[in-house]
């Protein structure tokens, strides 16, 4: 199952097949109590990925041998929800969950999600209720029981909130934007615009030298950065000092990056961020906001390609770029909700969420898949690129890989022995304490995946590039020799 779903994810992308004996996916599903195959997922995306970093070696140092690519699927499966195995100092890391986010039953019996976990959405549900910033769970709860459930989740939105009523997956392959999203594919690669070829930097990685942009916020958009940054990228994220955020999540998902502040509102620092594309030569722009929200701001991928040709812009959205709600919000919970995701999980009983984010890990992963992809192209035949990943698409290609028997998951334990998560975890000394983390899923015979920068508070850097080859040279030290190396995984 994991292969099958990796050669998907190789075909759509226009890359061979792996030699035999170059990549091998030790494992199968389940790992959680979950009846989708969210471990062939989560590995086929890594797989992917892992290739196409090794691709890029290859071609980076002229290379005929291919290196040997290894993913456990139950380490790829821990990954869906490493945020649970972060500690800081020793301590676990504070949800980035608000309390009163979450299922309501509303009038019809309807089941309702509100996602409460920014403020700013919060305050917009809790307004459409009536109720004040401060209300608890059962004020909720009686408040909803004014509201139908489709009522209620168009007139959050319309309150630039976010809300997302169940549909049972039958329902849900009626609505226009199902629709609209099964005509993607679950990743798209387009050229945006001509440039000439232009070979990778100098450096013994396979991202060495290349300068990533991180505009994304909460897990799918930072894992895509993340995972660039595993293979030596030069990841600045950026982040307004007046956005919300997620809090200690952010720490895991900052592993490798410098993080500065830009207020976009703000012409001295919109011309930063120019600059950083420009003159700075960005390789990879990636970001989350809602379609047209960046583009209002003269940022859009084709303003970008014209600031810097040969830019590879990475876009995340939540529904995808057609449809009716093209320009919802929507987050990974959100998307369970509406598509069917959370009535299956709920077994026929009350809907219920999967016990991990698989759809947010799951499309950073393909995120980062598709940029190296598109780093390749640009290398050997020019051109800027576009890469386009939507949470509602990724939660379908989940879907597809099939559903498991429910007398399969009757047994499955809530959570991986504690053995097993210490085999797959490693320490990383840091200014916000010493962070024990999960460690790289991929292992590559040649490039080990790593990170060369532990994660810091936000806005703890300059807007500015480092010089390049510094993040190979300035490996922090750790428990285990290297703080950014994977330890091996013991068979």
């Amino acid at each position: 199952m994991p292969h099958t779903a990796l050669d998907e994810l190789l075909n759509l992308a226009a890359l061979a097949k792996p030699q035999a004996g170059e990549i091998e996916i030790r494992g199968d599903d389940p790992v959680l109590p979950t009846r989708f195959r969210i471990g062939t997922a989560a590995s086929a995306a890594i797989a992917a990925s892992a290739l196409a970093a090794a691709q890029l070696w290859a071609m980076r140092a002229a290379k005929s041998r291919r290196q040997a690519i290894s993913v456990d699927l139950r380490h790829a499966a821990a990954a869906l929800r490493s945020t649970r195995y972060l500690r800081i100092d020793g301590a676990p890391a504070k949800s980035a969950f608000d309390p009163v986010s979450g299922l309501y039953a509303a009038r019809d019996q309807r089941w309702v999600f509100l996602h409460c976990n920014f403020p700013n959405h919060r305050a917009a549900a809790l307004g459409v209720l009536g109720l004040p910033n401060d209300a608890d769970r059962d004020a909720i709860a009686r408040a909803l029981r004014d509201w139908d459930g489709l009522a209620l989740e168009d007139a959050v939105h319309a309150a630039r909130g976010c809300a997302g009523l169940v549909r049972a997956p039958e329902e849900w392959l009626q609505h226009p934007q199902s629709k609209a999203v099964a005509s993607l594919p679950v990743l798209e690669i387009e050229r945006l615009g001509n440039a000439p070829p232009e070979p990778l930097p100098k450096g013994d990685r396979p991202l060495s030298g290349i300068r990533v942009l991180d505009l994304t916020r909460v897990l799918a958009g930072p894992t895509c950065a993340r995972t660039l940054a595993e293979h030596s990228a030069d990841v600045l994220k950026v982040s307004g000092p007046h956005l919300p955020h997620s809090g200690d999540i952010e720490i895991d998902t900052g592993l490798g990056k410098l993080s500065t502040f830009l207020d976009l509102r703000r012409p001295a620092d919109a011309e930063t961020l120019t600059s950083l594309i420009r003159d700075g030569r960005c390789d990879v722009f990636s970001q989350s906001y809602r379609p047209g929200a960046l583009a209002a701001r003269g940022f859009s991928g084709e303003r970008l390609a014209q600031l810097r040709p040969g830019i590879v812009c990475v876009e995340l959205s939540a529904w995808g770029r057609d449809g009716p709600w093209a320009e919802r919000r929507g987050f990974d919970t959100v998307v369970q909700c509406v598509s069917g995701l959370a009535t299956i999980q709920g077994g026929g009983e009350a809907p219920r969420i999967m016990p991990v984010s698989a759809i947010d890990y799951v499309s950073g992963y393909l995120m980062a898949f598709g940029a190296m992809v598109a780093l390749e192209r640009r290398a050997r035949e020019g051109g800027s690129w576009r890469v386009r990943v939507s949470l509602a698409r990724t939660g379908q290609w989940i879907v597809d890989r099939g559903l498991l028997d429910p007398e399969a998951i009757t047994d499955v334990p809530n959570e991986l022995p504690q053995q097993e998560i210490a085999r797959i975890t490693m320490e990383t000394p840091s200014a916000l304490g010493l962070i024990r983390h999960l460690a790289p899923v991929a292992r590559m015979s040649e490039t080990p995946p790593r990170w060369a920068r532990p994660p810091v508070p936000f806005g703890h850097d300059a807007a500015a590039w480092p010089p390049h080859e510094t993040q190979r040279r300035a490996s922090p030290g750790a428990s285990n020799g290297n703080a950014s190396t994977a330890p091996p995984l013991r068979r």
